[in-house]
């Protein structure tokens, strides 16, 4: 995730512009980063946007603080009301846990003790399958497009990605993703008859934006949103057993946050 795309969805989630998300921003990860382990950060800074990497660099010894004191932090570096600054934690958490892989974001999270959970709210996978509207909202997020743009390019990816892995496989996914996504596996799995279809990742994008009705260009971006998605909402062993038939070019293209 770029920064833009980071700062953009603080902005939204705190109600502020632009100056202020990325205030609130800093003051939010430079506490965290006071209040987790370095080896959980240092996995943490590879996937981060790169303007809040210095923000998360490890602190020695590490602090351990509650939620309260946490957010009274927060709200010292940025001169703000504590439920303001509760409400830029919630906006900045969120954003980190779109820009990482879902289980670099669940080490940070599992640091945290029970009483940072409102904190928290929406930013741990809540369950498989996601419902629907959680799945969309990550991939809007992650990409940057309103729930519209998010379901026709879940659907265009989907649909493909059920011609190219094998039928079993489709099966398999059906029952790890939000129910409604199941006519469009399947359809992917009638195309090719329930045998893998090999293709080369610009044939997967270009069916992907043939679909999606969409330029190569844009429609190689929703799938990596999408593509991002699927891996973080899927048990561990459903996502290793897709990307095992997957080439390499594929997950490096498409499934890296």
């Amino acid at each position: 995730m770029d920064d833009d795309r980071f700062f953009s969805i603080v902005e939204r989630e705190a109600g502020v512009d632009r100056e202020t998300a990325v205030a609130a921003a800093r003051a939010s990860l430079v506490t965290l980063a006071q209040r987790v382990t370095p080896g959980a950060l240092l996995q943490v800074q590879t996937q981060a946007p790169e303007a809040t990497r210095s923000w998360l660099s490890p602190k020695q010894p590490r602090e351990l603080f509650d939620a309260d004191e946490f957010v009274a932090r927060v709200a010292e570096r940025t001169g703000v009301d504590p439920d303001t600054a509760r409400r830029y934690v919630h906006a900045t958490f969120l954003a980190l846990s779109r820009a990482l892989r879902a289980d670099a974001w669940e080490i940070v999270a599992s640091e945290l003790p029970a009483d940072y959970d409102p904190l928290l709210t929406g930013t741990r996978r809540s369950g498989v399958p996601m419902r629907i509207e959680e799945f969309l909202q990550w991939v809007g997020d992650r990409g940057g497009f309103d729930r519209e743009t998010a379901l026709r390019a879940t659907e265009a990816v989907l649909e493909t990605l059920g011609e190219r892995i094998a039928g079993g496989e489709v099966d398999d996914l059906v029952k790890e993703l939000p129910p409604e996504f199941r006519p469009v596996l399947e359809r992917g799995k009638q195309h090719s008859g329930g045998r893998a279809q090999k293709m080369p990742l610009e044939e997967f994008v270009r069916r992907i934006a043939e679909r999606e009705g969409a330029p190569v260009d844009v429609a190689r971006a929703h799938a990596r949103a999408v593509m991002n998605t699927i891996r973080d909402a899927v048990v561990a062993k459903e996502w290793h057993d897709i990307s095992s038939e997957l080439p390499n070019s594929y997950l490096q293209e498409l499934a890296e946050p």
